[in-house]
């Protein structure tokens, strides 16, 4: 069987507003374990209490992770910020200081 290789390359990921994502997400698990709480006994009764508790797992996880994509997004703001204020490097260990003119 041959192996696969792609004939294209792949495109670059899509970075959208990750934070606002994850704490919205994060929001509505709790919104969700809170609405569930009257109910406790009935989920009780039924045997589905980790419906419950499956709501404040993941809420309690979004926080850790909207923890986590606060600090990424701060972290690729200051690689931009020091990209930008850096001036080139020279292409390898021997290259010119400055471009070649045209011949």
């Amino acid at each position: 069987m041959a192996k696969w290789t792609p004939k294209h390359e792949a495109p670059e990921p899509l970075e959208g507003p990750v934070v606002a994502t994850i704490t919205g997400g994060t929001i509505l698990w709790f919104v969700l374990f809170v609405v569930q709480l009257p109910f406790y006994g009935w989920f009780s009764d039924r045997g589905m209490l980790w419906w419950v508790w499956t709501c404040a797992a993941g809420g309690f996880l979004g926080l850790i992770g909207v923890w986590y994509v606060r600090g990424r997004d701060a972290a690729l703001k200051r690689h931009a910020a020091a990209a930008a204020a850096a001036p080139p490097a020279p292409a390898g260990p021997g290259a010119p200081d400055r471009q070649p003119g045209p011949a």
